[in-house]
């Protein structure tokens, strides 16, 4: 018999003037599990996020956490306390303390806990070693770089030992190496059973992190699923990009007839195919443009389900 969820939302609303910006999304999270919630500026990843934390009050839906066997749960808001105290958030903006430094900001939220002087002053110096903070632990957030201030905001959040991380694009405004340094903790924290509802609009890192995906879009669930399987049900396995001079010509060309989709953005042509070599054998005729010839991937995946138009924050 599989555990029950650790976070069980249904059927939430929520309603901005007159517009839903959540309408209808349900997910659950089990033990152990990273579910990414993916979909386009505005789609409701945020608001979504805000309900489950009690943030904002749903207009309609049920919110439950940590079900026990006999199906009695913690519900938000009527237990937000209880809840909250088994839960850690990283949001999409910086709240660290300018105050204080990298110690002090872990051993002060842990006090916000009710945890004792002598537990923190064990867990704080793990968890600084755990963000790859040691060496910073005097050092005020002023001080430190992006990479780093995220880090020691997954520290903070980790100061209660939860159950649960709710992580809202933890890894925005990263370069490659502080992103990478960052999955490889919260792949640590997976491997410990710790479960984590991560937003994000890095695509790989969705697919690297989640083993399963929720993707949202004007308030919606439209899909949900494994990343693979999700991939696998929607798209067609292979993708041959064409750029350069004379290349979106070829969307309305013979060549189209090798591809059972085909799509242009900017100055590219999207070949979505099962016949990617009799294309490329065919693009041969072509030597003044460019190929990749490629797996399709999740950002296809994105991208088919929302659009390529680009959509404005707020």
């Amino acid at each position: 018999m599989s555990a029950p969820p650790l976070l069980d939302a249904r059927d939430l609303v929520k309603t901005y003037g007159g517009t839903r910006v959540v309408d209808g999304v349900s997910l659950a999270i089990a033990p152990g599990e990273c579910l990414g919630v993916i979909g386009p500026n505005g789609a409701g990843k945020t608001t979504t996020i805000r309900l489950c934390l009690g943030l904002t009050a749903p207009d309609a839906g049920s919110i439950r956490y940590f079900a026990r066997p006999d199906g009695t749960a913690l519900e938000m808001p009527r237990d937000a306390l209880a809840i909250k105290a088994r839960l850690g958030v990283v949001s999409q903006f910086d709240s660290l303390d300018p105050d204080f430094d990298c110690g002090e900001n872990l051993f002060v939220f842990g006090r916000y806990f009710g945890l004792p002087r002598a537990v923190l002053a064990q867990r704080v110096p793990q968890l600084l070693e755990f963000a790859a903070l040691a060496h910073k632990a005097r050092a005020r957030p002023s001080e430190l770089s992006g990479g780093m201030r995220r880090r020691l905001s997954l520290a903070r959040a980790l100061i209660n030992n939860p159950d649960l991380l709710l992580l809202d694009e933890p890894t925005t405004g990263l370069d490659p190496q502080a992103r990478h340094l960052m999955w490889e903790r919260l792949q640590l924290l997976l491997q410990a059973g710790k479960a984590i509802l991560l937003t994000t609009h890095f695509m790989d890192e969705a697919e690297r992190l989640c083993q399963r995906l929720l993707v949202i879009d004007h308030g919606r669930k439209i899909a949900e699923g494994a990343p693979r399987a999700l991939i696998a049900e929607h798209l067609e396995p292979e993708v041959v990009e064409v750029y350069g001079q004379g290349a979106l010509a070829l969307a309305g060309s013979p060549l189209a007839a090798y591809a059972e989709r085909v799509e242009t953005s900017g100055e590219t042509v999207f070949f979505y195919t099962r016949r990617a070599q009799a294309l490329l054998d065919a693009l041969q005729a072509h030597p003044e443009l460019r190929t990749l010839h490629r797996p399709a991937n999740l950002e296809d995946l994105f991208l088919k389900l929302t659009g390529r138009q680009i959509r404005e924050e707020g």
